[in-house]
């Protein structure tokens, strides 16, 4: 005879073990999800803060800012490569959503078009930068076209983020 549900009591969802290793937020995302997770929502503030420094004409400061960026998001991709390819199973973490498969593969989709862009954006800019302006950097011709650019490419990884965070919670969250 099998028990009656309890109304009172949330139905308890159990997910089949995982490979790889869980990650550090309490959520069913691996420890390599987690940490690109945190690195780019951590990297905003820092590209707000590198924003800040070129306006005050802190060029240079605002230069090794923005490597430091594009560094740390091409870490970020290998991290997540190596984890979705080598060690964690990523779509068997999602598989408790109850937005799966739809909702996380599309919002995945979406979030790797801005992922993509911005680290292509981002690299074009850089590239653009180190060989149009001088050593130590100060305004110069190219300003303006580096400018549209960058605000470009600033925007993208904001959205890049936003789509990151709405991935993540509906892959390993919600549920």
């Amino acid at each position: 005879m099998q028990p009656t549900p309890n109304p009172e009591q949330p139905a308890v969802v159990v997910c089949p073990a995982s490979r790889g290793i869980d990650g550090f937020l309490g959520t069913r995302a691996s420890l390599g999800m987690d940490v690109v997770l945190v690195g780019l929502l951590a990297l905003l503030p820092v590209l707000a803060w590198s924003i800040a420094l070129v306006r005050r004409g802190r060029y240079a400061a605002h230069r090794s800012l923005q490597l430091f960026i594009v560094a740390a998001l091409a870490a970020a991709i290998v991290v997540f490569e190596i984890d979705i390819r080598l060690i964690s199973d990523w779509r068997a973490r999602a598989a408790a959503s109850p937005w799966w498969p739809m909702g996380v593969l599309t919002a995945l989709g979406i979030h790797l078009v801005f992922a993509v862009s911005t680290f292509g954006l981002l690299v074009w800019v850089v590239w653009e930068a180190i060989a149009r302006f001088p050593v130590p950097p100060v305004p110069g011709t190219h300003g303006p076209r580096h400018r549209r650019l960058a605000r470009l490419a600033a925007a993208d990884l904001v959205c890049t983020a936003v789509t990151g965070v709405a991935f993540y919670w509906l892959a390993f969250v919600a549920g």
